[in-house]
């Protein structure tokens, strides 16, 4: 076999530094499809996506030559440096970040998931959902090193 292939799906969550809410309803189409684009130049391709005020969920592939440290790292520097210009020159991401595998079987579910996600946090701040994805995967944290 001469191909190196795969397809590995990955839902990937962080916020805004402190969870300000910074991303307004105005602006977020345009943030999506600026992050969007971002993802594509490294080889993910997005699935889905949406970002609330203070934090996003990005449904995507992972590309096959690169870490998943490196691609979360690549957006957030990319979409920092244009949501400065087009948000507010104060923007930054938080330095951490969750990634979650989905597997092709649930694929629909995280989307409509995060299609949801408005409605969701009506209910349910972001902490809070983020501590069930970390209880959900099994994966341990201490809540001093999880918050920035």
């Amino acid at each position: 076999m001469l191909q190196s292939l795969a397809k590995i799906y990955l839902h990937i969550v962080f916020s805004t530094k402190n969870r300000i809410p910074m991303i307004s309803e105005e602006i977020r189409a345009k943030a999506q499809a600026y992050f969007v684009k971002v993802g594509a130049n490294l080889g993910s391709f997005t699935e889905e996506i949406f970002i609330m005020p203070d934090h996003i969920h990005w449904l995507c592939t992972l590309p096959r030559t690169i870490t998943i440290a490196d691609l979360v790292k690549n957006v957030k520097i990319s979409s920092s440096i244009k949501y400065k210009e087009l948000i507010h020159h104060h923007f930054e991401w938080q330095k951490g970040y969750g990634a979650f595998s989905v597997s092709q079987s649930k694929l629909d579910t995280v989307k409509k998931y995060i299609q949801n996600q408005q409605k969701h946090h009506q209910k349910i701040d972001f902490q809070t959902e983020y501590r069930r994805f970390l209880e959900e995967y099994h994966i341990e944290f201490d809540e001093k090193y999880v918050w920035d």
